[in-house]
């Protein structure tokens, strides 16, 4: 399948753990609660967690969220455990403590296989410092809904990575997102 190249790419950047495409979307406490909320509807079908080098969380969640905001924080709460995630300002904190709470960069992105083609897909933001506060693995073709590989992939469950980068980035559905034959972990 050809690509489109009419449509703008994001930043390609090299980390340790493979090479990926950025796109930035806004940090304004709406926006992240939009995102946010649009990911965690789709709560049978996503992962999360910090993936750092070294650590790599993928937790499946294991019921509906229930979905709170206060003083600057998300709160994620599934019942048997929940998390918080600061995105906009806090009362509760000096200026200089909330700045580096904060979520200051967010993106989607996809990571890219030898060839540049996509094959993993997600959204993660990262606090004032730099540090990631979590991803969100968007559901992937290359794997069925219990993260086994498959032998052909299903294009339909890029079905969220097209909705939110049609949402925040105003990007149509990119035909390269549909190139690579099979998972990469490199």
């Amino acid at each position: 399948m050809a690509t489109d190249t009419s449509l703008p790419r994001g930043e390609i950047i090299q980390q340790m753990d493979g090479v990926y495409e950025l796109f930035p979307v806004p940090v304004d406490q709406d926006s992240l609660w939009s995102i946010m909320k649009d990911c965690l509807a789709e709560w049978e079908h996503i992962r999360i967690g910090p993936l750092i080098p070294g650590a790599v969380w993928e937790i499946k969640l294991p019921s509906t969220p229930r979905i709170g905001f206060q003083d600057g924080y998300i709160t994620m709460d599934f019942q048997s455990w929940h998390c918080h995630l600061c995105i906009g300002e806090t009362k509760g904190s000096p200026p200089d403590i909330g700045k580096h709470r904060r979520t200051g960069r967010a993106e989607l992105y996809r990571r890219l296989n030898p060839d540049s083609q996509p094959t993993s897909w997600g959204f993660r933001m990262f606090n004032g410092a730099g540090e990631q506060q979590v991803t969100v693995l968007l559901p992937n073709p290359h794997l069925d809904e219990d993260q086994n590989f498959v032998d052909r992939p299903d294009w339909s469950r890029l079905y969220l990575w097209d909705r939110l980068t049609s949402k925040y980035l105003g990007r149509p559905e990119d035909p390269m997102d549909r190139t690579a034959p099979r998972f990469f972990h490199g």
